[in-house]
């Protein structure tokens, strides 16, 4: 996923959760908000206790690989915060791409439908 498509800061984090619709399953959350720039763009955050920073650093490669395979940044309408939950350990990496696909299915945020 480029810098371009990703939320940084943390008032745009604090804006896209309070103001945004919440969506959600075993292994995300997912708030949406209609884009405010060109292309739409996705956070991802989750909590300290899921493990060590090696371990949190990982879980975020691995979902941010998985927003850029789903999601066309181009045509999506929509901004994104995707909170990754405790069971997404207990899954496989298959299993929590099916989770998030369902999730943006729901939100109609994907590519392919």
């Amino acid at each position: 996923m480029k810098k371009i498509n990703r939320v940084r800061k943390s008032q745009e984090f604090q804006k896209l959760i309070h103001m945004g619709t919440k969506y959600a399953n075993g292994s995300f959350v997912l708030y949406v908000r209609p884009k405010q720039e060109a292309q739409a763009r996705i956070g991802i955050t989750l909590p300290g206790k899921i493990g060590h920073a090696v371990e949190r650093n990982k879980i975020k490669r691995q979902t941010r690989m998985m927003c850029e395979e789903l999601v066309d940044f181009n045509s999506c309408e929509f901004d994104a915060i995707i909170i990754v939950r405790f069971r997404y350990k207990e899954l496989s990496y298959s299993d929590n791409k099916k989770n998030l696909e369902k999730l943006l299915c729901k939100a109609t945020m994907l590519k392919r439908i």
